[in-house]
């Protein structure tokens, strides 16, 4: 654990020896210099990325981290990226200048300059022998063949691929005749590639007045022309393919576009036919004499209904007249009086009639209610000797003597007064035979 997470990722330059590739796939072997050596292991699922098989004695630079064989108690490098040590100068070169550039906003995406949608002329900075002057020509002659197109040659690898990069982009720089430019070149190595690597053949592609897209090797290749171009091509077609409309695509839709056109034009046609017709017809039916002996037939059809109406409106107010005479008859006033009158006289009657009976029977009823009343009085008990007797504290009807003790004072009502006594005994009482 101290080993692999420990020291980060690390390269390491050395002379390969002892190389084995088992039939798992997996390279095992040693880097070595002229004082040590380290083993080293680059398992098949990183190998297969390499475009070339090392050998022993051949020098590379290798990415690698250090990780520990257990079994055999060993640390050891397991590489994960290797190249030829000169490429790997050419690879560091590469991105010293890639981050300078990129530190300065030469690859700024808000810097980018939009392609034309249909260019008039279109320029090529390229070898004019080589495949990707072929492949340009052939795509932009099949998918939009009214574009000019204007080849600026140029040598695109060795010594002379700088110089004559520059002179080229100059020329079209000063020419200004093109709407974009396609810089491009087939596939190969990183030193076939270099001179697209070049500071200066950077700057100038910036500097350039119309807008540019690089199509330079193959689609895992990248330099600093694609950085610094407005728009990269994965390879030489593409950048072809990017920079002009489709033509055959542009005449299909045209021509579905014509076929809708015509379509729509005779439905309208159809339509504003039928409008018209319709305007006719109903020109014919809206036509002054039609109106007006529309409007007579109705105008006597309206009077019709006004002479029927009335008249039914009459009979209703007749009948209803003689109804409201009828109920007013009824309900006369002297009428009424003299019903009121003759109840009233009838009333009369009655009452002197069985007023002197109801009289007599009412008197008989209270009297015999007042005989009954006496008999059960308790005032008739008193005077017949007896009294009633109440507690003074309470005013409470005394039955039995142990209600009140000794020194409690009582009322004893009379038929005529009442006394207040103060209680001295309790008298036994004798009680009768009977």
């Amino acid at each position: 654990m101290l080993l692999e997470h420990g020291i980060p990722s690390l390269w390491i330059e050395g002379e390969i020896s002892n190389f084995s590739r088992p039939a798992s796939g997996h390279w095992y072997f040693t880097l070595k210099d002229r004082d040590s050596q380290v083993r080293c292991a680059m398992f098949r699922g990183r190998n297969a990325l390499l475009r070339f098989t090392p050998t022993d004695g051949q020098r590379v630079l290798a990415r690698a981290r250090v990780t520990l064989f257990e079994p055999r108690g060993e640390y050891q490098l397991q590489v994960e990226h290797l190249e030829d040590s000169g490429v790997g100068a050419l690879r560091r070169e590469y991105e010293r200048l890639k981050t300078r550039l990129e530190a300065e906003g030469l690859f700024d995406s808000s810097k980018k300059r939009s392609l034309p949608i249909v260019p008039n002329c279109i320029g090529v900075i390229t070898s004019p022998t080589g495949a990707a002057i072929r492949d340009i020509l052939s795509i932009l002659g099949r998918r939009f063949p009214v574009a000019r197109v204007i080849i600026y040659p140029t040598a695109v690898q060795g010594r002379a691929a700088v110089p004559q990069l520059l002179e080229a982009l100059s020329l079209a720089a000063a020419r200004n005749e093109c709407d974009v430019l396609i810089v491009a070149r087939g596939g190969g190595s990183i030193e076939d590639l270099w001179a697209f690597n070049d500071e200066g053949v950077a700057r100038k592609i910036r500097d350039l007045p119309m807008p540019v897209v690089t199509g330079i090797g193959h689609e895992i290749d990248f330099t600093i022309a694609d950085f610094v171009a407005d728009l990269r091509a994965p390879t030489p077609s593409g950048a072809a393919e990017l920079v002009v409309p489709d033509g055959a695509g542009w005449r299909a839709s045209f021509a579905r576009l014509a076929q809708r056109l015509a379509q729509a034009l005779r439905r309208q046609l159809r339509s504003d036919s039928d409008y018209l017709v319709a305007l006719r017809r109903r020109l014919v039916l809206t036509h002054p004499g039609q109106r007006l002996r529309q409007n007579s037939q109705r105008l006597d059809d309206l009077e019709q209904r006004l002479s029927s109406r009335v008249q039914l409106l009459l009979a209703d107010r007749q009948h209803r007249l003689q109804s409201l005479t009828t109920r007013l008859a009824r309900t006369s006033p002297k009428i009424e009086l003299q019903r009121l009158s003759n109840r009233h006289a009838l009333l009369d009657s009655r009452l002197r009639s069985t007023l002197p009976k109801r009289l007599a029977t009412l008197r008989q009823t209270l009297g015999t209610l007042a005989r009954t009343l006496d008999a059960v009085s308790p005032l008739a008990t008193l005077d017949r000797g007896f009294a009633l007797v109440t507690r003074v504290a309470d005013g409470a009807l005394l039955r039995d003597a142990d209600a009140v003790g000794v020194r409690d004072l009582i009322d004893a009502r009379l038929a005529n007064g009442t006394l207040r006594a103060e209680v001295v005994e309790h008298l036994e009482e004798k009680k009768s035979d009977l």
